[in-house]
Parts: structure tokens; C-alpha cells; sequence
């Protein structure tokens, strides 16, 4: 199992392109079992949850090509239907192949979804929205099971929770519409940029699907979806974490590949605690002050503050002037960063879904543990202003939803260093 070192004091300065973004390829790759003929997809991110969702899709008799950021997947229209739960448990996107099989299949054996660990994250509102379609899916044995043996009907869906539009719910039920018999009217559809990469998708693909960016959507379902070139965008929030890096470093970093235009409230963010950020057609820079200023942020649905960059802030308010405020709207336990924060001299109280952040003089280094994919990178960036060194442990979160951080970070001078930890065996020999 791999670490990473990280010594502070380093400022990040020059640009970074971002890589294809993490939360849109993976519905759309499940989007290919709806599809006959061969779907291709550019800008493919080489990640960790990328090659397990081509296991998963392998396991369901997708034929699967890589060369470079290409990835080419074709699917039959019958083949096994059982996604197992050695696959499925290490990554909750991984239930978005629930939708496309019952829909194309008429079948669906998939486990629970796992992934990072953070509260309970049920998948009520996606049985919710499949059954409304006559999905039949019943929870037996850890396994989400469908046999309806047929096409699926449209029908009038309301998709969400009271901390609002689930993301991976609009997803799964959306694939299933496009095939279904009739008419389905989605409400409360998310409209995460990563959901309208789907929708646009998939209408690439010969579905019919009117509403795009607004939280009602209309689906006429067609017998057929046909295979289709597709271009995934940038990510959005692997942007952000190195907009964030430059800006809590004193640095200057730019990241090209992205539109500026899904990152609004972080620039108004970095823009309340001090950081220059500006932006073009494809990119955004941010300059970071001597010291960033506190600022407060309550994490919401798109167009709000992303809660997947919730972390990444809170590590830049733990070295900022000032008490700053973090409100955790969309999963209320989403604080498992804060003890390791503490553990390298972070100032930060938490009292139910609020964390209050007093700015210290300086963090220290440590070893610490990485508890989830966006917690890593909160501690990645916790370590280049901490003085000495910070080890990181358990970096197979960061792999799942960054590529190559540790080397995009030296491309723009900070010092990080990934090694493979010692077994607990062989320390032991050493005694």
C-alpha cells in the first residue's frame, strides 16, 4: 500500500490542465449497456474508479478497449446481469448500472454500493424512481434484484431527499426512462454539470430528453439507444482542489480544461478570503495572498457550494485569519477530515453539521490517515503548509478520483514524494 510524503513551505505556481472529470465518465460508462454499437469515450480519466467500473462492466459482458484517454465499450443486448459485491462495494457509483440493466436486460443482480465512508448514503430515492418505472426491485442478501422480464413504462417521478436532488438517483433513473414504453416526467432532477454530460450523452446516443439543465426533465422512451462519440469535460472539483492549493500557498496556479462556469461559488469563496481569481473560456487562475482571510460556506446542490470541495476549503480556513464557519447541507457527517486536520495543529470545533474553523498560526507535520477520496486531497493540501512532513496513509482513496496528484503537484513545485509503506511484518523482522 502506497503513502505519500509531503514537506511544506512550498508555493504552487504554474499550470495544471485537469483531468476528464471522474463523476461524469462513470454514468456514462454504464450508459454504454443501453446502447447497440460501439460507444467511445475521449478524455477518459486514468483512475481508480475507472478501472473498477470496467471490471464491473467486463463482469456484465462489456467488451472494453483503452488505448490512452480513449475507451471504446460495446454491450450486447443479453449477457450476465449480476454486478458482485467484491466490485460494487468499493465504489457507490457503481449502482449506476442498476438503471441500464433492468432497462435494456430486463434483469439486475447488483450489490449494495460502497465507496467512502461518510453517513449513511441509502438508495431509497433510486428504487424510488426505477420502481415508479416497474422495475420490481427487491433487496435480498446485500443485493439489489430485479426480474421484470420486460420494457419498462414511463411515468411522473419526484427524485430527492430533504437535503435535496440526489445526483446518482436523476442518473439511474434517467438511463432507465430512455428505454422505457411511453412518456416519464423527472422532478427534482439534479442539475450537476455531471448530470447534463449524461443527458448529452445519452440524447448523442438517440435518446429523446427534453428539459436539459432544468430540474424537470421529459423523456420520451425509444426502442433503441445507438453508439456514439462523446468528449468528457474537465473535472471540476480536481480544478478546484488546485485552485485551492494555489491560493492557501500564496501561490499562482492555473488550470486549463474546465469551464469556469461550474466553479462560481468557489471562486466567490477564494474571492471573500483574499485570492485574485480570474478566468477565460477554458480556464481559472487563482493568486493567493500572503494569508487567506476567513470566510463562511454552506455546501449545496449545484449551483451551490460543491460538497465534494468542502474539505479542500476547510483545510485553507485551518491556516486563515480569522473563525470561519463550514455548514454541511447534502451529508451532514461528512467531517471524517477533521480529526486528522487536528492531528497537525488545525484549530477546528464541530458541532453537528457545522464546523467552526479557527485560523492557526501554523500546522505542523504528522502522519495521518486518509479517511475518503476528498478528505486525501484535503490532506495533501494540509501538508504543503505544515511545517516539515506530513505521511499520508491509505492514498488508495486519492487514486480513486485524482490522477497522478502527486506528480501534477511537483509540476508545479510543491514536494511530495509517494512510497510504498512498510508492512507491519516486516517492521516487526526489524525487532
Amino acid at each position: 500500500m502506497d503513502r505519500l510524503i509531503v514537506t511544506g513551505g512550498a508555493r504552487l505556481s504554474g499550470r495544471v490542465r485537469a483531468a476528464g472529470s471522474k463523476n461524469a465518465v462513470l454514468p456514462i460508462m454504464a450508459a454504454a449497456l443501453l446502447a447497440d454499437g460501439e460507444v467511445v469515450l475521449r478524455n477518459v480519466p486514468d483512475l481508480r474508479d475507472v478501472a473498477t467500473l470496467a471490471l464491473i462492466l467486463e463482469q456484465l459482458g462489456v467488451v472494453i478497449h483503452r488505448d490512452g484517454d480513449v475507451l471504446r465499450l460495446r454491450a450486447d443486448r443479453e449477457g450476465p446481469c449480476e454486478a458482485p459485491y467484491d466490485l460494487v462495494s468499493t465504489m457507490r457509483a457503481s449502482v449506476c448500472v442498476l438503471g441500464p440493466l433492468v432497462a435494456r436486460r430486463g434483469h439486475a443482480q447488483v450489490s449494495m454500493p460502497g465507496g467512502c465512508v461518510f453517513g449513511v448514503r441509502p438508495v431509497d430515492q433510486h428504487l424510488k424512481g426505477l420502481n415508479a418505472l416497474g422495475a420490481g426491485i427487491r433487496v435480498e442478501g446485500g443485493y439489489l434484484l430485479s426480474d421484470v422480464g420486460r420494457r419498462l413504462h414511463g411515468a411522473h417521478v419526484f427524485v430527492g431527499t430533504r437535503f435535496g436532488p440526489s445526483v446518482l438517483a436523476t442518473a439511474n433513473t434517467l438511463m432507465a426512462a430512455v428505454l422505457a414504453e411511453g412518456t416519464t416526467r423527472l422532478e427534482n432532477a439534479a442539475m450537476e454539470p455531471e448530470v447534463l454530460e449524461l443527458t448529452d450523452a445519452l440524447i448523442a446516443m438517440g435518446a429523446r430528453i427534453h428539459g436539459r439543465g432544468g430540474h424537470t426533465l421529459e423523456i420520451e422512451g425509444v426502442a433503441c439507444l445507438h453508439g456514439a462519440e462523446i468528449t468528457i469535460g474537465g473535472d471540476r472539483i480536481e480544478a478546484g482542489t488546485f485552485l485551492v492549493g494555489g491560493a492557501m500557498t500564496g501561490g499562482d496556479v492555473t488550470v486549463d480544461g474546465i469551464d469556469p462556469g461550474h466553479l462560481t461559488a468557489l471562486r466567490e469563496t477564494l474571492g471573500a478570503m483574499g485570492a485574485k481569481v480570474t478566468s477565460g473560456s477554458d480556464w481559472m487562475r487563482a493568486e493567493g495572498p500572503a494569508r487567506l482571510e476567513a470566510t463562511d460556506i454552506a455546501t449545496l446542490p449545484f449551483p451551490g457550494f460543491p460538497t465534494d470541495l468542502q474539505a479542500q476549503v476547510m483545510t485553507a480556513m485551518s491556516v486563515a485569519r480569522g473563525i470561519s464557519v463550514v455548514t454541511e447541507r447534502i451529508f451532514p457527517d461528512r467531517f471524517m477530515h477533521v480529526a486528522e486536520l487536528l492531528r497537525l495543529g488545525a484549530l477546528i470545533r464541530k458541532e453537528g453539521p457545522q464546523a467552526i474553523v479557527e485560523g492557526a498560526a501554523r500546522l505542523s507535520g504528522a502522519t495521518v490517515m486518509a479517511s475518503d477520496l476528498r478528505a486525501s486531497a484535503a490532506l495533501v493540501l494540509a501538508g504543503l503548509v505544515a511545517e516539515g512532513e506530513t505521511e499520508i496513509r491509505r492514498v488508495y482513496h486519492i487514486d480513486r478520483g485524482y490522477e497522478r496528484i502527486d506528480a501534477r503537484i511537483r509540476d508545479l513545485g510543491g514536494q511530495v514524494r509517494r512510497e510504498a509503506q512498510p508492512r507491519l511484518e516486516q517492521s516487526r523482522k526489524q525487532w
